[in-house]
């Protein structure tokens, strides 16, 4: 649906696509489900900020034995929170692209 999606709408499908295939049938995911997720498909910008106290709060509350399942909403914020965060947001803040 998005052949001719630009670089941003492709992106953003990409993430609700590994979303939707790690999410249970209510389309949501446990906290071991995300950090699973976060693990194997994120690394990259995760790596690097264990020492981070923003961090370390976002991977403790990932680890807290809890009912509650995150929502797509709330792992896009969880997304963009570690992205800010991340050592590789710089990096690719000096890289220009051009088209």
């Amino acid at each position: 649906a998005l052949r001719q999606g630009s670089d941003l709408e492709k992106a953003f499908a990409t993430a609700a696509l590994v979303y939707n295939n790690y999410a249970d049938s209510e389309s949501k995911l446990s906290k071991a489900e995300t950090k699973s997720l976060l693990q194997s498909q994120f690394w990259h910008f995760m790596q690097g900020q264990e020492n981070k106290p923003k961090y370390q709060e976002i991977i403790s509350s990932l680890d807290e034995e809890s009912e509650n399942k995150i929502n797509f909403e709330d792992f896009m914020i969880l997304l963009v929170s570690l992205t800010l965060m991340s050592d590789l947001l710089q990096e690719i803040k000096n890289v220009k692209t051009t088209k």
